[in-house]
């Protein structure tokens, strides 16, 4: 049966507003049974429904909600930054073939200010990078059509991301697509009301973004998705 998510309750971002200002251990221990009341659990619940949707339109992505939901702990080995938590709460729902999160996913946070659904390619490696324009450049027609849908540009408007001043090296110059081969991440978002953090219509309203931007990340994913292996009966057949 399908279960319904109520919403995060105010308290949930009147505790992220008190973590920004005292984003410390010594502030953080003695709550933390208060952030797993709040926060932690009902993200899980949370993602738990989203997974239903996701479910319906993209089951690939399907995604246990404890691999989901990121840790409230930042990693501050390599950041000047040492605050030791998080301010935003995130999940992620990589393909299930993905390998350590790689590939084209979809992504949501939330602060106390902010609600934004993501779809798309944020940061690959380079092996990563040629497969994706390696993609756009062969089928760049179909990425182009994908785009231009019109429900899929009303609720996230135009391709996103870094790009390069000129052509990657390899590829031609006058490429048609020379836009989208510039590209070094290629990503699509939404940015809701952050009053449906609160709100019944939180999962639903994520649900609709992610639905409009699966094929874009269906699309991507192309460049990295393992081919199944080849039976025998093709294997010999050049025989």
């Amino acid at each position: 049966m399908k279960s319904t998510f109520p919403g995060f309750s105010p308290e949930a971002l009147a505790f992220l507003r008190s973590l920004k200002r005292n984003n410390r251990r010594e502030w953080f221990k003695p709550r933390k049974d208060k952030y797993e009341k709040l926060i932690k659990t009902p993200m899980l619940e949370m993602v738990e429904c989203l997974n239903q949707e996701f479910a319906r339109f993209s089951p690939n992505y399907v995604t246990p909600p404890e691999k989901a939901v990121y840790r409230i702990y930042r990693d501050t080995r390599f950041s000047p930054n040492k605050t030791p938590y998080k301010t935003h709460i995130a999940a992620i729902f990589p393909r299930h073939t993905a390998v350590k999160r790689e590939g084209a996913v979809f992504y949501l946070h939330f602060t106390p200010t902010e609600l934004l659904a993501f779809g798309g390619v944020y940061s690959p490696e380079r092996e990563e990078l040629l497969a994706y324009r390696a993609l756009i450049q062969e089928h760049y027609q179909e990425l182009e059509k994908i785009l231009r849908e019109k429900k899929l540009r009303k609720i996230a408007g135009n391709l996103q991301g870094e790009q390069l001043s000129r052509m990657p090296k390899g590829f031609p110059t006058d490429h048609s697509a020379e836009t989208l081969l510039r590209h070094r991440q290629w990503y699509l978002e939404c940015t809701l009301d952050v009053k449906l953090v609160t709100s019944p219509r939180l999962v639903p309203e994520l649900a609709r973004c992610f639905q409009a931007m699966a094929p874009f990340v269906e699309f991507m994913n192309r460049a990295i998705v393992p081919r199944p292996p080849a039976s025998k009966k093709m294997l010999f057949a050049g025989f």
